[in-house]
């Protein structure tokens, strides 16, 4: 493709910015691969999935996402060192998962026999397609990073933002000092891209925002399918509260910072500003 239309792209700085726009496009539909097709197998076996089939729809979705585990690895779409790493966040997913079902967060009505205390295990796949995701979309452009906080205080946050998802039941939700406490450490930092030849940058926080956007998308299309539901969803489908968006960037944020573990965040040398912390600094 690259072959075909380079010279069409490089006759003006408008074409130029519109292959651009189509690399960035297909980048990012290629990153979401693993959560792509998550997502169509989970709408089309809600439409298409018979009644009383032999195989619970639950697992078929458990099965279908550990051969799409399986092919990523086997093309070298994914690699193991990441794999460890996004196992890690659906081990940590499916622990909260068992948690908040306890305590009537939301609810799996369907039967199947794949599940462990009522939660299927499919569900641990969905927070391992946002660290596939990640890890993914790091490697296709490339990034960089222009003051990034101290690796000790990302890892923190994280720390505190999972554990909140269960001490918010019995104590104080500290939220919104996670909100703010992100916004400190990620405030002033940029991350440098490369899409085609030039790199660009944004704010990181507005990076992590957009994110957590498209996951809210996804998981209306969820609870659309009737994947799972939420109490308000009981007596039928309604749009899952912007509240969960914060939710899902605090997340999003702890399944970043898994990834970090294999893509160490490096200093972008046309970021400006003083790009100067490493790993460990």
């Amino acid at each position: 493709m690259d072959a075909w239309a380079r010279p069409w792209a490089e006759r003006s700085r408008l074409r130029g910015w519109a292959y651009e726009f189509l690399l960035f496009g297909l980048k990012q539909a290629w990153a979401c691969l693993f959560g792509g097709l998550m997502l169509a197998l989970i709408v089309g076996t809600h439409l298409i999935w018979p009644p009383g089939a032999p195989l619970a729809r639950y697992d078929f979705l458990v099965l279908a996402s550990v051969a799409i585990q399986v092919a990523l690895l086997a093309l070298k779409l994914e690699r193991w060192d990441e794999a460890v790493v996004i196992l890690v966040f659906h081990v940590v997913g499916t622990v909260m998962e068992v948690f908040k079902t306890a305590h009537g967060s939301w609810i799996y009505p369907e039967a199947g026999v794949l599940k462990i205390a009522g939660v299927p295990l499919f569900s641990g796949f969905m927070y391992a397609c946002i660290g596939s995701y990640i890890a993914r979309i790091w490697r296709l452009m490339d990034f960089r990073f222009v003051r990034y906080p101290p690796i000790w205080t990302t890892w923190a946050l994280a720390i505190l933002a999972y554990l909140n998802f269960f001490t918010h039941h019995y104590g104080p939700d500290i939220r919104t000092g996670l909100f703010v406490a992100s916004a400190v450490l990620f405030g002033r930092t940029w991350v440098v891209f490369t899409v085609d030849r030039t790199p660009r940058r944004m704010p990181l926080l507005v990076g992590f925002g957009l994110v957590a956007l498209f996951i809210w998308f996804a998981e209306n299309l969820g609870t659309l399918a009737g994947a799972w539901a939420y109490p308000s969803q009981r007596h039928g489908w309604s749009m899952v509260p912007v509240a969960k968006l914060g939710a899902w960037y605090l997340l999003m944020l702890l399944s970043y910072v898994l990834v970090t573990v294999v893509h160490i965040p490096r200093s972008s040398p046309c970021g400006g500003g003083g790009a100067k912390r490493r790993w460990g600094d």
